[in-house]
């Protein structure tokens, strides 16, 4: 009976495994849609739009084929460039049995999330771009009409007109802008194209144009008006597919690129300028430029050539430039003659003529840059009145420089009005005081001879120095005088020892200049 009972078993075992591995080769042919395993790493890959899972594949590259037939079947429906904000990911894992779904069904899926997904519909437009300014326009038309409007401000009779050409040094297919005058034919052109010159009548007026030199010019030969006309910038156009509402509005546009606005700049200071005349030059008020640059105390601060001051001019995101020839009558002033002593410092000067004004007739080539001016040249004039020039004598030599007499100190009181700091102080300082420990070296400011060394009355113990250029300068309530009078000393030189002699607060040094027998104010000479 037991023997019985296990061959009984051992054929249901048989027919188990024999019924299972039929069974799965059925599947293997009847389902075509399940993934075999293979032990090559992940073999199913779940397909994610933005998070979303729109179905099951076998492999990435069938994911990245779906995802384009999804996205060409939602473009196909649309005349313009259709944006997606859509991101696909793929989860991917190695399994012994999976199913993928159907193709379509991917798809479908995927279009579904696509189009949920779809930013407006991009319109075509042009971006303009000058310097760092950029404006997005809605076509070709607006630009022009944008740009028209930056040369029509500065072009009342409309002669000048805005064409977009090619750049061809560009790799790329960019637009830049010119401005060209208008095409006009003259009454003349149009009969020499009715009538043209031939024969005998040519070969004539060929021979008299040869013959007869060029005589100058008369007042009324020259066409007074607009001679040329161009940006000052590069304007660079290209073409873009923008979101409507990326879009400037043209009168918006406009406003924004003829609109004066304040841009800082540097003006390099040149031989001769004041800050006066710089002020007029720049159109700035001076106590405005006084206002912007930390370095000028007041209108009669010292500029020297070479520095720079910061000047704050106008001017629009797109400049223009252009030259018009202009006729005007007026007064005006001959050049400075000056004469060159060689035995005299650059800040000596002696007029030796008066000026007088004369009054001309005058053709000038002006240059501007939007409303400013740049340049004139004059191409004719006619003196009515000659002007007598101003006649200078001035100095070749460069002048001796100033330093601080001390190292480090504290400024403890400026030049000019103040209270008295003690009784027999006076109200208005004559220099500056440095506050400084007793014993503290003090240097001659500058080369020259010691006139005085010794005690001063409220100065205390004190040293004068007259300098080559016929300045002096003066160092007073000194501890102890390392010089004597008629001494020469160098710049640098140490002259003596800081103190508290005199009339005075507390130790420090009280340093003076002297320019023509008057105070001035010794900040503004040091080097």
């Amino acid at each position: 009976m037991l023997r019985a009972i296990t061959r009984y078993y051992k054929r249901l075992r048989i027919t188990f495994f024999t019924t299972a591995a039929m069974a799965a080769t059925a599947a293997a042919f009847c389902l075509p849609s399940l993934v075999k395993w293979e032990n090559t790493g992940d073999n199913l890959f779940t397909v994610m739009l933005n998070g979303t899972e729109v179905g099951k594949v076998a492999d990435t590259q069938t994911a990245e084929e779906y995802y384009k037939e999804a996205r060409t079947a939602i473009a196909e429906k649309s005349e313009e460039l259709v944006f997606i904000d859509v991101n696909m990911t793929l989860a991917g894992e190695e399994v012994l049995w999976g199913k993928v779904d159907n193709r379509d069904e991917v798809i479908d899926n995927m279009r579904t999330v696509m189009h949920d997904n779809i930013k407006e519909t991009m319109q075509h437009s042009y971006v303009m771009k000058v310097n760092n300014y950029m404006v997005s326009l809605s076509g070709m038309e607006e630009v022009k009409q944008l740009l028209q409007a930056a040369v029509d401000q500065y072009d009342p009779e409309g002669t000048y007109e805005v064409a977009l050409v090619h750049d061809s040094t560009r790799e790329f297919n960019v637009l830049t802008a010119q401005v060209a005058e208008r095409e006009t034919e003259t009454v003349e052109e149009t009969l020499e194209q009715m009538f043209p010159t031939g024969g005998m009548q040519a070969a004539m007026q060929e021979m008299f144009e040869n013959v007869e030199p060029a005589g100058e010019k008369e007042f009324s030969d020259y066409e007074l008006g607009l001679v040329s006309m161009s940006f000052a910038e590069e304007v660079e156009i290209v073409e873009a597919y923008l979101d409507i509402n990326a879009l400037t509005p043209l009168e918006t546009a406009i406003e924004e690129v003829t609109k004066e606005q304040e841009i800082p700049t540097v003006y390099e200071i040149q031989p001769g300028d004041t800050l006066s005349q710089i002020a007029i030059n720049v159109n700035i008020p001076i106590d405005r430029l006084v206002e912007m640059n930390d370095n000028l105390e007041n209108e009669n601060s010292v500029i020297r050539a070479g520095d720079n001051l910061t000047i704050t001019i106008p001017e629009p995101e797109l400049s223009v430039d252009r030259q018009e020839e202009l006729y005007y009558e007026e007064i005006y002033d001959a050049d400075v003659i000056y004469v060159d002593n060689d035995n005299w410092y650059t800040t000596q000067t002696k007029t030796l003529q008066e000026p007088s004004a004369g009054f001309r007739k005058v053709v000038a080539r002006v240059s501007f840059r939007n409303n400013t001016e740049t340049d004139r040249e004059i191409l004719k004039q006619e003196i009515v009145m000659e002007a007598v020039p101003k006649i200078v004598e001035r100095g070749t030599k460069i002048p001796p420089t100033y330093i601080k007499p001390i190292s480090g100190g504290i400024l403890r009181s400026g030049f000019g009005r103040r209270k008295a700091p003690t009784k027999g102080a006076s109200t208005y300082h004559k220099g500056v005081d440095w506050a400084v420990p007793t014993g503290t070296a003090v240097n001659a400011s500058c080369a020259g001879t010691v006139t005085k060394a010794g005690w001063g009355s409220g100065y205390g113990y004190v040293v004068y120095i007259t300098h080559a250029d016929g300045r002096q300068t003066r160092y007073a309530h000194l501890s102890k005088v390392l010089v004597s009078a008629g001494q020469t000393v160098s710049q640098g030189q140490r002259i003596a020892l800081s103190g508290n002699t005199g009339v005075s607060t507390g130790p420090h040094l009280h340093f003076e200049l002297m320019i023509n027998g008057s105070h001035v104010n010794p900040l503004n000479y040091l080097k």
